[in-house]
């Protein structure tokens, strides 16, 4: 009898949404005008334009709640979404958790545009996915990336 596949699956938020109020955008808005300014004076056009895209941006995708997405973790290895990352191109995990209210389950990997994984662990036991991926990866403790805190504070 072939041995049974254990597969561990759950769904989650990306990140954790946070309702911006008008005064936040008024900030975005004082410090982009303020920064393409500055800019300006310094005979810098092209990046006073940047700046002011760059904020316009962000003004809407601060408004965009996050996608409920599907994670998976079974023998052939990490799936997020639609992307398996095989674990063969996962370098080591790490599950973080004192992250706030949530556990976050850290994974690097060798892969150029994604190369770290921060996953939340929502309706499933972090001990759990810890004692499933020890067997097949190195457990190596991490930090969440910084970039990672930033967009979670921009709420992106």
């Amino acid at each position: 009898m072939p041995p049974k596949r254990v597969i561990l699956r759950w769904s989650a938020y990306e990140h954790e949404h946070v309702p911006r109020g008008n005064d936040w955008f008024w900030a975005l808005g004082i410090v982009a005008v303020s920064a393409a300014l500055t800019s300006i004076l310094f005979h810098d056009f092209f990046f006073a334009i940047l700046i002011v895209i760059a904020a316009a941006i962000l003004g809407m995708l601060a408004n965009v709640p996050p996608d409920l997405e599907r994670f998976e973790i079974s023998d052939r290895g990490i799936r997020v979404g639609e992307v398996m990352h095989a674990y063969e191109e996962v370098i080591s995990f790490w599950v973080e958790e004192e992250h706030g209210d949530r556990p976050l389950l850290l994974v690097d990997t060798v892969k150029f545009m994604a190369p770290n994984l921060v996953i939340p662990l929502e309706n499933i036991d972090p001990h759990v996915v810890r004692s499933y991926l020890r067997e097949r990866v190195e457990e190596v403790p991490m930090r969440e990336p910084f970039a990672h805190k930033i967009l979670e504070f921009f709420g992106l």
